[in-house]
């Protein structure tokens, strides 16, 4: 009945203002229609444009996201537990947009830039960017060539990721993907990279976990928490992403290095359907709306490498999304796998062997590839993949308990090393000197005179060995592969520290 009433006064509203001229500075309102999970039925607003934030009782924001006839949809952007139908709304004649400053680093907030953590200091606003912006064109984009190290040997030594590029962590629950991208975040430290966390419909317990363990090894200072939790509207969580990738453009357009995860893309794409279906869209696969595709290309797409002449930044993203029973065929897997430039996948079966981090080398990959690695770095590691894979090839065959010949026995006992040597523990990246000073030895054949459960202790060992050699480390990241004679010496000086230490 009041539908029926306030849908005839709207009409007769319109009818009778199309006589009068049009005054853009005319506050114009209108009439909340109803309200249920987040979404706002509205009346009135004719003029109203695509995205703009809509003012309702109690300072309540919402974002326009359905342009019909009649009425208009309503994302809200807050509690909305008030909001009744009758109410009155007015339109801001902005887009949805977030403050941006550098006093964020080192703070918690939430998609409209208001402080979530405990601390009294304000942020000073410096700007204020759209949440939605047009990715870079292609001229403006340079080629990522400059890495982006993980502090992960298995990742930085078999899927390489650069400055600008965008990375997928998927897997299945409780693999340890948040794991990897904190490990990341971490290995940050000292290397001028701002970094972006950005949590979508996770627990608050969760959430203070990652802070407190960002917090006790010193990354939180050039971090920025941006938090969608579980319990907020779903509104919330779909502008997150977006909403963080504007922090970080702010940062990439005065020539910074900054990296963003996405955790996790998977509740963003549910969000999305919870709104779209709410505003009766018409679903498609999985019930997921037809543009789904779009809604991650979009945020992606502005994730890059610029050239000097437009600031010389980058984002990397590293976005995270969840597999269920390791089905990467699935509907929100392929579309990211497509969208991004390369993938790295977590097996489950690795996790419940041990084999941390669960990374399965053949699965996953990265499409920019070696040409983000340092030159040293990529001719040690350039036939790792293809051994380790050879491995666990014939380790499948071994386990049968057929006879093995000396040459077949060579190559398993080597595999078991290199997986013991990529195998590292969490909340611990590793300088990537000291890694290739491990990888070396262990492709090297350095590490075969020794027992298997001494692995660990000869890599602390060599770590050391790398730490207090200067001209290695200076040789190592240099813009040329090793000498072969530097080479020679250091795998001489590593077998000669694990005889005596080790007594092999």
């Amino acid at each position: 009945m009041l539908r029926e009433q306030l849908t005839k006064l709207d009409a007769a509203v319109k009818e009778t203002s199309r006589s009068f001229p049009r005054d853009p500075y005319i506050e114009e309102s209108g009439t909340v229609l109803s309200v249920d999970k987040g979404i706002a039925l509205v009346l009135g607003l004719h003029s109203v444009k695509n995205q703009e934030l809509i003012e309702f009782p109690k300072n309540t924001m919402g974002m326009v996201f359905n342009l019909d006839p009649d009425v208009i949809g309503v994302v809200l952007l807050g509690s909305y537990e008030h909001i009744q139908a009758g109410d009155q709304v007015r339109r801001t004649y902005r887009v949805a947009d977030i403050p941006i400053s550098e006093d964020m680093l080192g703070r918690v907030i939430n998609p409209l830039g208001e402080i979530l953590d405990d601390e009294s200091k304000p942020i000073e606003e410096k700007a204020r960017l759209p949440i939605e912006q047009e990715a870079p064109p292609i001229m403006h984009r340079a080629p990522v060539y400059e890495p982006l190290q993980t502090g992960l040997k298995v990742i930085d030594s078999v899927v390489p990721i650069g400055r600008g590029q965008r990375e997928l962590i998927l897997g299945d629950r409780q693999t340890g993907k948040t794991a990897i991208a904190i490990d990341t975040i971490i290995n940050q430290k000292d290397e001028d990279v701002i970094c972006i966390y950005c949590a979508v419909g996770k627990r608050i317990s969760s959430i203070t976990r990652i802070i407190r363990a960002l917090r006790e090894r010193g990354a939180l200072a050039y971090t920025i928490i941006m938090v969608a939790g579980a319990e907020e509207p779903p509104g919330i969580s779909y502008i997150a992403p977006y909403a963080a990738t504007s922090i970080g453009e702010y940062f990439m357009h005065k020539g910074k290095d900054v990296l963003i995860v996405y955790d996790d893309l998977t509740r963003h794409a549910r969000s999305y359907r919870e709104i779209s279906l709410l505003l009766e869209r018409p679903p498609g696969r999985e019930a997921y709306p037809g543009d789904i595709f779009y809604i991650h290309s979009r945020l992606l797409e502005r994730a890059t490498h610029l050239t000097d002449e437009h600031g010389g930044g980058s984002i990397t993203a590293l976005p995270i999304i969840e597999t269920q029973a390791e089905n990467l065929s699935a509907y929100i897997p392929t579309n990211l796998i497509s969208i991004t430039d390369g993938q790295i996948y977590l097996s489950p079966k690795l996790y419940h062997k041990g084999n941390l981090p669960a990374v399965s080398i053949g699965t996953s990959v990265s499409r920019v590839g070696g040409k983000t690695q340092l030159p040293a770095y990529r001719e040690i590691t350039s036939a790792l993949k293809l051994t380790y894979s050879q491995f666990e090839e014939l380790e499948m065959f071994a386990s049968f308990g057929s006879r093995l010949d000396e040459a077949t026995r060579k190559i398993l006992d080597k595999g078991q090393r290199i997986r013991q040597v990529l195998s590292q523990v969490q909340y611990e990246p590793i300088e990537v000197t000291e890694q290739m000073g491990v990888l070396l030895a262990a492709v090297s054949d350095a590490l075969e005179p020794i027992a298997l459960d001494d692995v660990a202790k000869a890599e602390e060992m060599i770590r050391h060995l790398v730490r207090e050699d200067e001209d290695l480390q200076q040789a190592m990241r240099g813009d040329k592969p090793l000498d072969p004679g530097l080479k020679e010496a250091f795998l001489k000086q590593v077998g000669d520290l694990l005889k005596k230490e080790l007594a092999v």
